[in-house]
């Protein structure tokens, strides 16, 4: 809620507050493209108040303005004179303005034509109204170095013999983007290697090789890092991984750029002939505006670096675009669940070739037939009276086992049974 103080003058005209309130101030993530906005204006007065109306404006756009220094001239004075060194001249101001909202209401208004001015009787009045933002894409809100995007709501008392007062809140406006997307969702690889000293003083490469699962994150989530750093170097050296901001304005076919760091982490540090690897180290995401790409003047871009500080040489640094959604990736939340997809992949085959219930082992007696079995096995003595020819127990006696184990396979029958058989003949007389 947007409030203003009584004006100039007291008397018994004068106005005790001014505010403006919106119906959803407390909507989570803002406003999009064809929401309707609802709220109302709120009038105190101390007494009956003469008005010429009370309009509404809504207004959303993005600013660009920057100065530039003059290039040094080949007449100038020369540094460092009597009186000290003044400022050199100031060169050209690059801006630029796009607009997106331009919304005008007539809350109140007096009767044209007629003689009698428009006046409020003392106390408390309210003035709701409504308006739809655009169906065309909003760019999100946005304030930075050079420019900002913004939207507001403005409502404006005209007094016929006072300047007009006026009270607005900020709308903010959020254009959504979904990191399910298949582009936002294709992991990022990079490599590279730098060779530590100069001319013929080398001491040895330094690789590194950095990736990431996807490129679309949003606010609060947490990237998981995966990297190979293989240190063939004299040096001690330290891997860092960082997320950068940098923003781009465009003004009067100039360009202008600032970059930011907004969140970093830290690794061990390699010794000389080590390797270390990032299993998925995790940098998360501060909360940071979204990504912004759809505006002509002003482009707000993330991207992940992962870099390595080597004492006495110039990092080594590679940088992998990331983009800052609002929508949360619901495919692939986790390193777990893209690792048990590939794990499903590769391990397919595995359904092509075992059966859905494993078959028993075979029977014995299935393998091995009567006939086989009485052909190998020797026939047994008569039995014996135990207790004439045993001189002990005869749970003291183990007989041996006779049975022979199952024979190998083979698709040719070892022991073939003779075709012809004999037959019995008998002859009738």
């Amino acid at each position: 809620m947007a409030a203003a103080g009584s004006g100039p003058g007291g008397g018994s005209g004068a106005v005790r507050a001014l505010a403006l309130v919106l119906q959803d101030e407390a909507r989570p993530g803002g406003y999009c493209s064809g929401d309707t906005v609802r709220g109302r204006v709120l009038l105190e007065l101390a007494g009956p108040l003469p008005l010429r109306g009370l309009r509404l404006e809504a207004a959303g756009r993005a600013r660009v303005a920057w100065g530039e220094a003059a290039a040094a001239g080949g007449g100038g004075a020369a540094p460092g004179g009597a009186g000290g060194a003044a400022a050199g001249p100031v060169g050209p101001r690059r801006e630029a303005e796009v607009r997106y909202l331009d919304v005008r209401q007539s809350l109140l208004r007096e009767q044209r034509g007629g003689e009698e001015s428009l006046v409020l009787s003392d106390g408390r009045h309210e003035f709701p109204f409504s308006f739809q933002l655009p169906q065309e894409p909003l760019v999100t809100s946005f304030t930075g170095k050079y420019g900002s995007i913004q939207y507001y709501v403005k409502a404006i008392l005209e007094r016929p013999a006072a300047p007009d007062q006026s009270v607005q809140t900020e709308l903010q406006v959020i254009s959504h983007i979904d990191v399910n997307s298949p582009a936002l969702l294709t992991p990022v690889l990079r490599s590279q290697e730098k060779m530590v000293g100069c001319w013929f003083f080398t001491s040895g490469p330094v690789s590194l090789s950095a990736k990431i699962e996807r490129k679309g994150y949003c606010n609060g989530e947490a990237i998981p890092i995966y990297a190979e750093i293989e240190n063939c170097s004299s040096r001690l050296i330290v891997p860092k991984a960082a997320i950068f901001q940098t923003q781009t304005y465009l003004a009067s076919g100039k360009t202008k750029s600032f970059r930011q760091m907004v969140a970093n982490v830290r690794g061990n540090h390699i010794a000389s002939g080590s390797t270390d690897t990032w299993n998925g180290k995790t940098l998360k995401i501060p909360p940071v505006s979204p990504s912004i790409l759809d505006c002509c003047i002003i482009r707000v871009e993330y991207s992940l670096a992962v870099y390595i500080h080597i004492p006495g040489a110039k990092k080594l640094m590679i940088e992998m675009p990331l983009v800052i959604g609002t929508i949360p990736c619901i495919s692939f939340s986790s390193r777990n669940s893209s690792m048990t997809s590939q794990f499903s992949v590769d391990m397919s085959w595995l359904a092509l070739t075992l059966p859905e219930h494993p078959e028993a082992p075979p029977n014995y007696a299935d393998v091995v037939s009567e006939e086989e079995f009485s052909r190998h096995v020797p026939a047994y003595p008569p039995p014996i009276d135990c207790e004439e020819q045993l001189c002990c127990p005869v749970f003291a006696y183990i007989q041996e086992f006779r049975f022979q184990p199952p024979p190998l396979y083979s698709e040719v029958d070892p022991h073939p049974t003779d075709v012809e058989e004999v037959q019995p003949v008998s002859f009738m007389l």
